[in-house]
């Protein structure tokens, strides 16, 4: 039987995939990150910046975009991450944010971070529960 957690890494790579083919359409020779890297995943030589890709299809009913910034008592994700770009696939569309942006929604719109244990996870995580019409003020493309 396949974990949440290996149903969830092959939905993410599908995207990661996704996401590349719309890149390599003008950076041809950026590529995936194989393995585990946390500080993104995809690369671009050509702008030697790295692309993190994230999926929130429940936010088609939830109306938010979870940001994760902690999991396991150990920062992850925003926390992380040195991407320069950050693309949240959300169900319909591909939202493209620098994260100078995220962050500065969560700054100017004084957001405060939930705790809880998210489906198919047994540890608990720290994330920013952000209304998608507060957020995609803030993208990019």
């Amino acid at each position: 039987m396949i974990s949440t957690f290996e149903r969830d890494l092959k939905v993410g790579k599908k995207y990661e995939d996704e996401v590349l083919k719309l890149i390599k359409n003008k950076y041809p020779k950026s590529y995936i990150v194989d393995g585990y890297y946390k500080e993104w995943d995809i690369f671009i030589p050509e702008l030697e910046i790295g692309i993190e890709v994230k999926s929130d299809k429940k936010s088609l009913y939830t109306g938010n975009i979870v940001i994760e910034i902690e999991f396991n008592n150990r920062p992850s994700a925003l926390s992380t991450s040195k991407a320069a770009w950050w693309v949240i696939y959300d169900g319909e569309n591909y939202n493209w944010f620098t994260i100078k942006n995220i962050k500065k929604c969560i700054k100017e719109n004084n957001l405060k971070y939930c705790s809880f244990i998210g489906k198919g996870d047994t540890k608990e995580k720290k994330a920013y529960l952000i209304k998608k019409e507060i957020l995609y003020k803030y993208k990019t493309i």
